[in-house]
């Protein structure tokens, strides 16, 4: 039950810094979003090795190196996903930096419904009834709110997809979360560092040019993308799956708020009703998949006995 309540402890502390995030980036929207990518893959890779090192994992770092070369398969797999997340990460600064948190917010929102027809459509997973059922009400609400903006959520959908595929490439290799994060990033290091390099080229870039304090921020964002998957990957291993499935909303109902009560964004009648159809499916959905889970555990305790 102790490990169950740190697992609980440093799921929640991580959404929550999810969450927050917003704040942070809102901090260096003077910058232009693929300078901040940039920047966050850079520093991420650095800051990550040299904990790891910190830590003595520089040995099984190049175990992982190594093993990922034998496997052709995994090594493709890892660098697709490497590109998914940042596509996700710029997708994310970009809302973010553009006063579209509100969006951000319905992207991870609508995300663990994209991940279960992902799971269908992959790796053959049956949907239950009650899921057909939120399917329908997210559908619903994503209708509305398409028709209400007169245009399609694509940035919304954007973060979705790309964050489900990269979970879905993720559930197939099996890699330490820290470890992980610093070969995902070394994967497009190298296009980062080129990008770096042009930006320094034509003069066109922030860093070293925009004062101590954006510096700083750029090289701490390094830290704002590995601490949060730290504190998850030691937590979420100690909880149940539907726990962590029900914590993830807390990141998503942080940034909505956020997003209209702190930077003042457009929220109105149609946008509450699209996002009550969501909530609603959320819900249904995430009840579903406790009853499911306390069902098998049920079975799991009744053939012990």
């Amino acid at each position: 039950m102790a490990d169950e309540k740190k697992g609980i402890l440093f799921t929640i502390l991580t959404y929550t810094i999810w969450g927050f995030l917003p704040l942070y980036w809102k901090q260096v929207d003077h910058v232009p979003s693929d300078e901040i990518l940039t920047s966050r893959i850079l520093w991420a890779f650095i800051l990550t090795v040299i904990f790891i090192l910190l830590i003595g994992g520089g040995k099984q770092l190049l175990a992982d190196v190594k093993s990922l070369w034998q496997s052709k398969k995994t090594f493709f797999s890892l660098m697709l996903a490497s590109y998914l997340i940042t596509a996700n990460w710029f997708l994310y600064i970009f809302a973010v930096t553009n006063d579209r948190i509100v969006e951000t917010s319905l992207g991870y929102y609508i995300n663990p419904l994209v991940s279960m027809l992902l799971g269908v459509f992959f790796l053959k997973e049956k949907l239950s009834n009650a899921t057909k059922v939120a399917f329908g009400l997210a559908a619903v609400g994503v209708s509305i709110l398409t028709i209400s903006y007169g245009t399609f959520p694509w940035m919304a959908f954007g973060m979705a997809f790309s964050f489900a595929f990269y979970g879905l490439i993720k559930k197939t290799i099996k890699l330490d979360a820290l470890r992980g994060l610093a070969l995902e990033t070394l994967f497009v290091l190298p296009l980062g560092l080129i990008y770096y390099a042009y930006l320094f080229s034509n003069g066109s870039a922030s860093f070293l040019h925009e004062g101590a304090a954006t510096d700083i921020l750029l090289i701490i964002s390094g830290a704002a993308t590995a601490l949060p998957l730290v504190l998850f990957a030691t937590g979420a291993p100690l909880i149940p799956m539907y726990m962590i499935g029900f914590l993830q909303y807390i990141a998503p109902t942080l940034m909505l708020l956020l997003g209209v009560l702190v930077y003042g964004e457009a929220f109105d009648r149609i946008d509450l009703i699209s996002f009550s159809f969501i909530w609603v499916a959320l819900a249904l959905f995430t009840t579903s998949k406790v009853m499911e889970a306390r069902s098998v555990r049920r079975e799991k305790l009744n053939a012990q006995h």
